[in-house]
């Protein structure tokens, strides 16, 4: 019997329909979800013109199809919006529509052969005709390996007919960020990238003990514990890991917001085009290792406990805050694409350092919040105290150590690390420090909410030049020739600051 493919969307959000003429985006959209959530170009430009072939009200029909999804988003209605949506120029003003009204953007992608779509476009009482649809599916097959860095909080991808055929939507309420009734105790550990063996040594040191291998850590007192992302990628023992996160947070022993780095093995899993990470490759590896029945069950429950994780979480009556890359003021407590986004990827000014990577900026040396803010994402030597924030990616898969903080009590435990298990190309002495030591201080309107690339490993690009730093006081602008100042010493950039 056919399997059935659940496809977990937030509700509200908007749901945009990406995928060429004849690849049954509006059959789908009928069989999952209700008429009135779905606003379809077609229907409209059939209201206007009595023909919803009619291409001279194209204007006028999405001018009509944008106003219905506002309405919709403004009164937080679950919205499907049914277009061919093929470039990014489209999807634009969609993502930044769900923005504005603070909802998540979902993309449901059907990505068919050509010859399906055109043999569901001889049954179409409008045909649309060959070229057409081989152009729009050249176009999509191009951008679809940057479609998440768009700003969707998921993307569901299609392949093929029968398996659009076994697809079926489940709308649930979308992850809640604001749990300020929860005062704690917690224990927020850092950037874990697999390195089970040292978690492991952590959570015990932190008071955590599990009756078997397979049951959830659990605090005698009733403390939890919050994992700050990054659970996979690089290390010994992802599955592990991740088995233990997710144990932990199942159980209600644990909270978890999610990491690029997570996002990057989301994408991987539907990626022919090899632009997998070394990092991501490393995970899919150990995933594969697994026996298939296995390997089937870890891939469904780590999915869904992915697409179920809030981008931040607002503890204790506001006073803590937890994102991966970090959060400021105005996103705080929102789940909308531009806030995701910032939660998860972090700020980057759109350059590239003198090792060829994005530029990530400097954000807590900006922040003014008196929420005390926890992330990890950038790895530091040791925790990096920065006016109200705290970084404590120390680095465990470099050699460094696994941190965690105690919340209240703000004070760190950490664990050595047994070994070094990853050295990237382009490091410094023990691994650590290389993104740290590049990153830019916050300048108005340098930086960008948005990453270049949804990024997990550095691009290849040797012979980068370095990039220069401004200073807070610097005229906002990047300039665009390359600095040929040396960074400064990984000591002084590491340094816990209180200014």
């Amino acid at each position: 019997m056919p399997r059935t493919t659940i496809f977990r969307v937030p509700s509200p959000s908007l749901v945009v329909m990406v995928g060429p003429a004849g690849s049954g985006k509006s059959t789908f959209c009928r069989r999952n979800f209700r008429p009135r959530q779905i606003v379809s170009t077609d229907v409209c430009r059939a209201l206007i013109a009595g023909d919803a072939a009619d291409q001279r009200v194209s204007a006028a029909a999405f001018a009509l199809a944008y106003r219905l999804t506002r309405e919709r988003l403004r009164r937080r209605r679950l919205t499907v919006f049914d277009a061919t949506s093929i470039d990014a120029r489209a999807r634009r003003p969609l993502v930044a529509m769900a923005g504005r009204h603070g909802v998540p953007a979902v993309a449901i992608v059907l990505h068919l052969p050509l010859l399906d779509c055109l043999a569901h476009d001889r049954w179409r009482p409008r045909r649309v005709g060959r070229a057409v649809i081989a152009r729009q599916t050249r176009r999509l097959a191009a951008g679809l390996k940057n479609l998440r860095s768009e700003g969707f909080a998921v993307v569901h991808l299609i392949r093929g007919a029968r398996e659009a055929g076994r697809a079926r939507v489940s709308a649930s309420p979308s992850p809640r960020c604001d749990l300020r009734d929860d005062e704690g105790p917690f224990d927020i550990i850092g950037d874990v990238h697999g390195c089970a063996p040292e978690l492991i040594r952590l959570l015990r040191r932190l008071g955590y003990r599990r009756t078997s291998p397979r049951a959830p850590f659990r605090h005698r007192r009733g403390r939890r514990a919050v994992f700050v992302g990054d659970l996979v990628d690089r290390g010994p023992r992802i599955v592990e890991a991740a088995r233990i996160a997710m144990r932990m947070v199942t159980a209600g022993t644990a909270f978890c917001v999610p990491g690029n780095h997570e996002m990057s093995f989301l994408d991987g899993l539907n990626d022919d085009a090899g632009s997998i990470s070394p990092g991501t490759l490393k995970t899919i590896r150990q995933v594969q290792a697994l026996s298939g029945p296995a390997r089937r069950r870890f891939l469904a429950q780590f999915q869904d406990f992915l697409r179920g994780l809030p981008p931040h979480l607002i503890l204790d009556k506001g006073r803590l805050a937890v994102a991966h890359a970090g959060i400021t003021t105005r996103h705080l407590g929102r789940t909308s694409p531009a806030a995701r986004r910032f939660a998860i990827f972090g700020q980057t000014t759109g350059e590239l350092d003198r090792f060829g990577l994005p530029v990530r900026v400097k954000w807590a040396a900006g922040y003014r919040g008196r929420t005390l803010v926890v992330y990890g994402h950038t790895p530091v030597r040791k925790p990096e105290w920065i006016r109200n924030t705290v970084n404590i990616d120390t680095g465990c898969v470099y050699g460094g150590t696994l941190t965690a903080l105690r919340y209240p009590e703000k004070t760190t435990v950490s664990v050595k690390s047994l070994r070094d298990y990853y050295r990237p190309r382009r490091s410094l002495p023990a691994g650590v420090g290389v993104r740290a030591e590049t990153r830019a201080l916050p300048v108005e309107r340098v930086v960008s909410d948005r990453p270049a690339v949804p990024e997990a490993e550095p691009p290849r690009m040797p012979g980068s030049a370095p990039m220069s730093r401004r200073s807070p006081v610097s005229p906002p602008r990047w300039p665009p020739s390359p600095s040929s100042l040396r960074p400064a010493s990984l000591a002084r950039r590491t340094e816990p600051s209180t200014g």
